[in-house]
């Protein structure tokens, strides 16, 4: 959730964000008329698809990055979230679940537009049955289905057509880690490590980051740095 000094909030930015980031768009309107962004199948491939009919023009303002300069973590109990120095932006993400059917899964990716295309973008947002059936009797996630989320319970997925990617679990989680780390307002250079990790720790991380100027600066992307950006 986003919001501003009017009390204004937008909720379930992610997905957008992460699609914005890894096609390199850091100058768009979006316009909304709810209290947040549409789940569509519940990844980032929609937008990515939107974004392209759109088309993308480029403009004579440099780009400038969030280039990590040492190492900066945050931790709760056994999960933690890093961003260390990089000649390119990387993630490095690993899930552990009880449930046999996700278990144990790590994905490492440049998450460059390239490789945000083909490894993660169709990744869907997952959650357990236990939980949708709380969120609702609580009055959220009224529009959470089969159609835009996996859905576990116990050891089986229930979605009739299964899984996009057998990993697809950990590649949603570092599709997501994108798009709440591009609420810092730049891309980065840099890698950034997860290991049970999710949205809270995604939010530390960015506020620990900005609270130590000493571990990052802004600079101009050169034609060669934005290639790897």
């Amino acid at each position: 959730m986003i919001a501003n000094a009017a009390g204004v909030t937008v909720s379930t930015i992610e997905h957008l964000m992460a699609a914005l980031a890894a096609l390199g768009v850091d100058n768009a309107l979006v316009e909304i008329d709810g209290p947040e962004v549409p789940i569509m199948d519940g990844s980032a491939l929609p937008f990515v698809k939107l974004l392209d009919r759109a088309g993308r023009r480029a403009q004579a303002a440099p780009r400038r990055v969030i280039e990590v300069l040492r190492p900066v973590t945050v931790s709760e109990g056994d999960k933690h979230a890093s961003l260390l120095p990089a000649e390119r932006f990387e993630v490095d993400f690993e899930i552990r679940f009880a449930s046999a059917a996700i278990g144990r899964q790590r994905v490492v990716a440049a998450a460059d537009e390239a490789g945000f295309r083909r490894e993660l973008a169709d990744c869907r947002t997952f959650g357990f049955l236990h939980e949708v059936e709380g969120l609702r009797a609580a009055g959220l996630a009224r529009g959470g289905s089969l159609a835009n989320a996996v859905v576990i319970d116990g050891d089986r997925v229930l979605n009739p057509e299964g899984l996009r990617r057998p990993d697809e679990f950990v590649r949603h989680k570092a599709l997501d880690a994108l798009g709440d780390l591009y609420v810092l307002g730049a891309p980065i250079l840099g890698r950034f490590e997860s290991s049970c990790g999710g949205h809270r720790l995604n939010n530390q991380l960015c506020r620990a980051l900005l609270a130590q100027p000493d571990a990052w600066r802004l600079a101009l992307s050169t034609p060669e740095l934005a290639e790897a950006v």
